[in-house]
């Protein structure tokens, strides 16, 4: 059975190595590497299942790391570590590209579980039920088989946190979906206040990739007060 391989970003040896060996426990394959510089190459050599970016490297920042990745097209999900508990910085990662974040200290078992929800969902449970589905709009298909989405017969790449958002809500046309209850379906964990924005984020970078007009969308609806629905008709 194929290990699934996790890629670290961290500069602080110690805290490295304890990442390391508590994900090896776990049963992950690990590579490690401790500048910004360095995750490119290994991101391309490697071509890790998921990597876990800190903010702080000594040659450039954890977001100049991850927008170069997804510039690169490298779509594994990222899990950011921050050590500032700040709205922004939060912010600023997802819509950059980042599946998720943390904040230091955090618990190894939380982080494990997010991992792993991150994997299961990026690779897992979505491939499984995957074979021969395609869901068709006005415009738009969800392609289960290839997990891509082609907007007017061309290709929108997406990250897998993005692809399963829009896979979730275009599986329930027209019904409205809560943001906790995004979160839990699709990053795998418990919604709370915090994990609003979160979902705002992808939402907006959706809107962006297969809107005509972001701004004012027509198939990723906004439900006030409570979340979001897809809006439209299968074809």
């Amino acid at each position: 059975m194929k290990r699934e391989r996790v890629l670290i970003v961290e500069d602080e040896p110690a805290v490295a190595r304890g990442l390391e060996y508590a994900l090896k426990l776990e049963g992950f394959e690990v590579f490690r590497a401790n500048t910004g510089a360095k995750a490119l190459e290994m991101t391309s050599r490697e071509q890790p299942d998921l990597i876990t970016l800190d903010l702080r490297l000594p040659d450039m920042s954890g977001y100049d790391v991850c927008r170069a990745l997804r510039s690169q097209s490298h779509r594994q999900p990222i899990l950011m570590l921050t050590a500032k508990d700040e709205e922004l910085d939060k912010v600023l990662g997802l819509e950059l590209g980042a599946d998720d974040y943390m904040v230091k200290p955090y618990g190894l078992r939380e982080l494990v579980s997010r991992i792993r929800a991150l994997l299961r969902r990026a690779y897992g449970e979505l491939a499984a039920q995957s074979e021969n589905q395609v869901h068709r709009f006005e415009g738009l298909e969800i392609d289960l088989t290839h997990l891509e989405v082609r907007l007017e017969g061309e290709v929108v790449e997406l990250t897998p946190t993005e692809f399963r958002l829009l896979h979730y809500l275009a599986a329930r046309p027209n019904v409205p979906v809560s943001r906790s209850g995004l979160v839990e379906a699709v990053w795998g964990y418990e919604g709370d206040v915090n994990s609003d924005r979160t979902v705002d984020v992808h939402i907006r970078h959706l809107r962006q990739k297969i809107e005509r007009d972001a701004a004012n969308p027509v198939r990723l609806v906004t439900v006030r007060g409570f979340g979001y629905k897809f809006q439209g008709r299968r074809m």
